[in-house]
């Protein structure tokens, strides 16, 4: 006597611990990637449970101002470290940028003309901008024609621009960047202490010049070369990018920021120094890591940046207001720069498990299906 085949299917197998696991790498990822802004809010709460004076609208906007300066010098730096590389030689264009201006302000004696030549305010500005481009330029070729690593480059120029500071000052200060009404050179000051709808001119650059990164990095082909290069170089090039261009180009904007940054202080101080804008390469890379930016290149945010600027300015004066000696402060600025790049070597591990567990997913999905047995 015979019996019809029965079919009896294996149960399915259940993926409930893998996808928990992937709901909870997830989560650990936005926390990380949100891990500058949670900062600088613990920072705002600590800092206004300390001091009463700390959020204060006068307070915070003096902050702000102060935070402008490194976030223009954080912007620069960004399109650098995307690409893979780094530029250690802001700080010292910052000094550069204002002896130049100081020397123009003064009045540029043209001995062979029998003159002295008084710029007007925008062309020493320009001038003054011009020179960081100059040396970005330099540093680019340097990388670029000659192979040389972008943290040897820069760091010989770090020496060269300080020292050309050096020269052209003679080591002194320039103390006197008012200019002359009747030479049609002032206004100077006005990039320092200048206020646009009751809001300090240097908040007011930062944003410009947020808006113009922004603009770069997510509109322009420009942008998406960067991206390109700092994920692979070899593979952007295969791809038709001239790398050696862009980067040559990156190194001149962040040299145009540094400069920026350098006439900033020189007219909130009126004053123009060769040593002004020293280890604020350090600040400024700071600024980009806490952000989120990896130092390998390919990946960062100018928003990121930015919230990075705030938490080391709003660190910083906050330590200040609460009465942290200045030597713990350089403690606590150390340890939250290790701290930072910690958290991103935590970020890139989890989301390589996550992406690890996608792929297994898939894979598991696309299995046949499971084979029957007949009794």
């Amino acid at each position: 006597m015979s019996t019809a085949p029965t079919t009896v299917e294996r149960p399915p197998a259940t993926d409930a611990p893998a996808s928990a696991d992937r709901q909870r790498l997830k989560v650990f990822n936005v926390i990380l990637e949100l891990r500058a802004f949670i900062a600088l809010i613990v920072l705002i709460i600590v800092f206004a449970l300390l001091s009463d004076s700390y959020l204060t609208w006068d307070n915070l906007v003096t902050m702000t101002r102060h935070v402008a300066i490194n976030a223009i010098l954080a912007i620069g730096m960004l399109l650098v470290i995307l690409t893979g590389g780094i530029d250690l030689s802001v700080g010292s264009i910052v000094g550069l940028s204002g002896v130049v201006a100081g020397v123009l302000l003064g009045g540029l004696d043209l001995g062979f003309l029998g003159v002295t030549a008084f710029p007007a305010v925008w062309v020493v500005v320009v001038l003054a901008l011009v020179t960081g481009a100059g040396v970005g330029a330099v540093n680019g070729t340097v990388i670029t024609r000659f192979g040389v690593a972008p943290f040897i480059a820069t760091l010989g120029m770090l020496y060269v621009a300080r020292g050309v500071a050096l020269l052209i000052s003679n080591g002194a200060t320039y103390p006197n960047l008012g200019g002359s009404p009747a030479l049609g050179n002032t206004g100077f000051d006005f990039l320092g202490t200048g206020k646009i709808l009751t809001i300090p001119v240097p908040i007011w650059l930062m944003v410009l010049f947020a808006g113009a990164a922004v603009f770069l990095t997510r509109l322009t082909p420009f942008g998406r070369w960067i991206y390109a290069i700092g994920g692979n170089a070899r593979a952007a090039e295969l791809a038709g990018i001239k790398v050696n261009m862009v980067k040559r180009r990156v190194y001149m904007i962040s040299g145009v920021c540094a400069a920026m940054s350098g006439l900033i202080i020189a007219s909130e101080l009126t004053s123009a120094a060769p040593q002004a804008g020293e280890t604020f390469e350090l600040n400024a890379i700071a600024a980009v890591v806490i952000g989120g930016t990896s130092l390998m290149g390919g990946r960062g945010t100018v928003r990121g940046a930015l919230i990075g600027a705030f938490v080391i300015g709003f660190l910083a004066d906050g330590l200040v207001i609460v009465g942290v000696s200045t030597f713990w402060q350089i403690v606590i600025k150390g340890t939250v720069i290790v701290l930072a790049v910690i958290l991103d070597q935590s970020q890139q591990r989890i989301q390589r498990r996550g992406a690890a567990a996608a792929a297994a997913a898939q894979i598991t999905a696309a299995a046949p299906p499971p084979s029957t047995a007949t009794a």
